[in-house]
């Protein structure tokens, strides 16, 4: 092993970004690095700007690569940040200036245009963005985001806010809206003329609030079901709550820090965080940061997890040194708590048929300090067969439909479908059933979703129970948006005799 200092550049229009950063290296590996500083410099043609060290042009290369994955990664943590504090309840004033700078409109409508028409997911499409527009600086970035989330959040109250739908050749139009409603005056642009009667916008957006799917910005098949799954009554106080802003919530490694330390930590980087009673894991952040380049995040000390999603392995509740298999893992947040309540002890076996969800689990595994678990790709059916009988617990947090993370994930409201809610019911039913044959006798299973429709929920636990007389419903938990702010989730416990 050596110990080196490195420096790299990143040539912008205005500006040299020099990262130094001291890194471990071994032969033939990619460098781990140990501790960095991001210093911005004015261009200077012909300067030597390795002042310090000669450095060889392969281990340069090797920075360089190592800093634009940095960068990406950077860039999709940035959005998270900016997912959360997204305006909502109908009281349209995070930005209440609007900025005007055309390109921040060309790429919001490219943004639009990608999520809506081309069915991309509003995280990527987000961080892809940022990464193609590097001279945008954080206001810009923050002003594009917070926009993207709000227009695809309200898309409904805009389109009839308008009195028409949105169309793929005339995106400048429904932007326009979007801010006639928030009250801003548009810019004297060509591509905002067709914005004609901001007065009657206005009107009809006051109007929005009568009909229930246009006030909740739902597809009205949505508001629908939601009505024969929970009630009418029940059902618009979870939209509500749904449409509120998300916290940026916390859950604090044991392992490698407590609670107490982690809030120091993060307060001497200026961001405060709050407990929440209830959540022996979580921290609350109190004002909008972006938490992912604290170097308390950089460590491993905590990771960004919602409250609700935290009581799912409390509630499993697996012992130190026993087998637990998480069947459907993804990249792993409830598998990284698996760990720390087992003291990272025992064996997790971490299961998913996506590799690079896996890939990106063992990533965030290294980084929190956790040794104990063993990712799986589902190949085929034959995966879990070779698993029966041979754990102690079963954590199935299956596919679902997402509506209790709706406030988070605002874009997927627009890519469910009756036919995809039908599907997901079956293989909701197909895994609980199959994958139920991987515990022990005597084992516990939590069967889990993110959602808050008793079709996915209590049903699916009733039906199998009836199949399976050899299991039985120790406990059941429905987390409600409503009730505690938070994401909408359900959790039931089962024993096999």
């Amino acid at each position: 092993m050596k110990l080196q200092r490195f420096a790299a550049i990143d040539i912008g229009s205005n500006a040299i970004r020099l990262l130094i950063s001291t890194i471990y290296t071994y032969p033939n590996s990619d460098p781990i690095f140990h501790k960095t500083s991001l210093v911005r410099l004015p261009i200077r043609l012909g300067s030597d700007v390795f002042t310090q060290q000669r450095i060889s042009a392969y281990n340069i290369k090797r920075l360089i690569e190592a800093m634009k994955a940095f960068k990406s990664l950077m860039n999709a943590f940035e959005v998270e940040s900016y997912k959360a504090f997204a305006t909502s309840n109908n009281t349209f004033s995070t930005h209440k200036k609007m900025l005007k700078y055309r390109n921040l409109y060309l790429g919001i409508n490219q943004g639009l245009e990608e999520i809506f028409f081309e069915e991309k997911y509003a995280d990527k499409v987000i961080s892809n963005l940022f990464y193609n527009h590097k001279l945008w600086g954080k206001r810009d970035r923050a002003f594009v985001a917070e926009t993207l989330y709000d227009i695809i959040r309200w898309k409904r109250v805009i389109e009839f806010s308008g009195g028409t739908e949105i169309d793929q050749d005339d995106l400048w139009t429904f932007v326009g809206t979007w801010f006639v409603i928030k009250g801003n005056e548009l810019p004297d642009w060509e591509e905002f003329k067709s914005v004609l009667n901001p007065e009657k916008i206005r009107a009809n957006y006051q109007k929005s609030f009568q009909v229930d799917a246009i006030k909740h910005s739902i597809p009205n098949w949505l508001q629908i079901l939601g009505e024969k799954e929970l009630t009418k009554e029940v059902w618009n106080k979870q939209m509500e709550a749904l449409n509120l802003t998300a916290d940026i919530i916390l859950r604090v490694n044991h392992l490698k820090t407590t609670k107490e330390e982690l809030m120091q930590s993060l307060e001497a980087q200026e961001i405060i965080t709050e407990e929440i009673s209830g959540f022996p894991d979580a921290l609350r952040v109190t004002k909008r940061a972006n938490v992912f380049q604290t170097e308390a995040f950089g460590k491993g000390f905590f990771e960004v997890q919602d409250a609700s999603s935290q009581l799912v392995a409390r509630f499993l509740d697996p012992k130190p040194k026993s087998r637990v298999v998480d069947a459907c893992a993804g990249a792993g947040g409830k598998t990284l708590h698996l760990a720390n309540v087992m003291q990272n002890q025992g064996q997790i076996i971490a299961l998913d048929i996506h590799p690079w969800k896996l890939a990106e689990l063992k990533k965030r595994a290294k980084r929190n300090g956790i040794g104990n678990i063993q990712t799986k790709e589902i190949e085929s059916s034959k995966t879990i067969k070779r698993l029966a009988e041979s754990a102690d617990y079963l954590l199935l947090d299956v596919p679902c439909t997402g509506i209790g993370v709706l406030k988070r994930n605002p874009d997927s409201k627009w890519k469910l479908s009756p036919a995809f809610f039908e599907n997901v019911l079956k293989e909701q039913a197909q895994i609980l059933q199959s994958y139920a044959k991987i515990l022990k006798p005597s084992g516990e299973m939590v069967y889990s979703t993110c959602s808050i429709f008793p079709s996915e929920n209590q049903n699916q636990v009733q039906y199998f129970l009836e199949q399976n007389p050899n299991f039985s419903l120790v406990e059941e938990k429905t987390i409600y948006p409503s009730e505690t702010g938070f994401d909408g989730f359900y959790m039931a416990k089962m024993v096999k005799k």
